[in-house]
């Protein structure tokens, strides 16, 4: 395995860095995006689509570049926000927990590639999501953050129910759009190799 990156492999990894600062502000170009009071946001669809095309080790690395250009001061996470201070928010642990989602994803992918492969990678995928995500937000508010009165441990995964159905319906998507890249796309020229030097 090569561990050099090509040009390539990091035009693929920048545009995935790109998607995931618009997917995490998505309602702030589609207003639409808003159902019920709640924000259809797209980062979770885009961490798994990047394991699944990009493969493993360059999907994660995307998602650490993501990760590093808001810890900068670039503001790329949700609500354009950026900087140091998103390391004491309950919600950084989701932004953690996309490295390990788009690792995850594209491990298993690579494996075998068979549509059912496709969907069951990114359902792994934000499962992973959810359980560091969850588990930080709740160790977040009773070490450091104001927790809302009553809060506890089921409390922050009934927080999750709303957002569930529409993260495993976006889920299903990524891996059925993956798959499809895959059998048209990514399995010819300069892409058919992306994910044995990635």
């Amino acid at each position: 395995m090569n561990g050099k990156l090509r040009t390539i492999d990091i035009t693929l990894a920048g545009m995935f860095v790109a998607l995931m600062a618009v997917g995490a502000n998505i309602t702030s170009i589609a207003p639409f995006m808003v159902v019920g009071g709640v924000p259809i946001t797209l980062q979770t669809f885009f961490a798994i689509l990047a394991g699944a095309i990009l493969g493993s080790r360059l999907g994660a690395i995307a998602m650490l570049v993501y990760a590093l250009v808001g810890l900068v001061g670039v503001p790329v996470f949700a609500q354009f926000t950026g900087g140091v201070s998103i390391l004491i928010k309950p919600t950084f642990g989701f932004i953690l927990s996309f490295i390990l989602t788009s690792y995850a994803t594209g491990k298993i992918i690579e494996q075998k590639k068979t549509l059912g492969t496709f969907i069951f990678a990114a359902i792994i995928g934000m499962v992973i999501n959810y359980v560091i995500g969850t588990n930080w937000m709740y160790g977040a508010y009773k070490l450091w953050a104001a927790a809302p009165d009553d809060f506890t441990y089921k409390v922050a995964w009934l927080w999750m129910v709303v957002p569930l159905p529409k993260d495993l319906i976006l889920a299903v998507l990524a891996g059925m759009m993956a798959f499809r890249l895959e059998r048209t796309v990514l399995s010819k020229g300069q892409f058919k190799n992306l994910r044995k030097v990635a």
